[in-house]
């Protein structure tokens, strides 16, 4: 293939461009936030799992002492009217037999309320529990808005910079010819690099210095002969720090 030597050296300018392209879309999936907004992801799962967990077993102790509630609000009811059948009763064999069951129900309601305090214990450790995980859940979602705007700014500032690079790519991409333009995109595509810088013997897609035969055979070429580097696949771009 032939090509200008002007025409051969905007695909510098074009290698140039797609490598800060690649560079800025590494740094772009690369950026630290990234990974800090996975783990804050991870530990906001386990506080969602737990909270859940947690909720369950507080729903279940109010509905435990919604039941003690519920049997010592029968039992003060039956004291209550046992009480009132013992002031009107004049019989000596109903008086002791209220006065008995008076005794066993406040005994019942003794014991009622103690489970009931128990169980009131055990609700409010639960919905201490509950509102802590809440609060370290609301500290892991201001520090992932936090991150994501963090993020976000990184992000804008590497898209205006991708932005300007892929508009001088299309116009240096204008000036190429088109069967040169297809074989550097081919080469890119295939081996990573489209175009390499002759400097001093030394190939610096690859960094290997080329053979004396190798140079002597570039030398002897026509300087729009199109030549391909034997180390990385690229069109060998020779320019005046060749060292030819």
């Amino acid at each position: 293939m032939k090509a200008s030597t002007e025409d051969q050296a905007l695909l510098l300018d074009l290698q140039a461009l797609d490598t800060k392209i690649s560079q800025l879309d590494h740094r772009a999936k690369s950026l630290p936030e990234h990974a800090t907004l996975d783990g804050l992801g991870a530990t906001a799962q386990q506080l969602r799992l737990a909270l859940a967990e947690q909720n369950g077993a507080l729903e279940d102790v109010k509905i435990e002492l919604g039941r003690v509630e519920s049997d010592v609000t029968v039992v003060e009811t039956r004291i209550t009217r046992d009480s009132e059948r013992l002031q009107g009763s004049s019989s000596v064999k109903d008086v002791a037999a209220l006065e008995q069951e008076l005794t066993a129900l406040r005994k019942r309601l003794g014991d009622l309320e103690e489970i009931e305090l128990t169980v009131m214990e055990r609700l409010e450790e639960q919905q201490s529990a509950v509102d802590s995980t809440a609060a370290q859940l609301a500290a892991i979602a201001g520090q992932v808005s936090a991150v994501e705007a963090e993020r976000d700014a990184a992000l804008a500032t590497i898209t205006g910079e991708r932005t300007t690079a892929a508009a001088g790519r299309r116009t240096i991409e204008g000036k190429v010819p088109a069967d040169l333009l297809a074989l550097y995109e081919r080469q890119r595509a295939r081996y990573g690099t489209g175009a390499s810088l002759l400097r001093g013997g030394v190939s610096m897609a690859s960094g290997v210095k080329l053979l004396e035969n190798e140079m002597q055979a570039i030398r002897a070429a026509a300087p729009d002969d199109v030549i391909m580097c034997a180390s990385s696949e690229a069109i060998l771009v020779r320019t005046a720090e060749s060292g030819l």
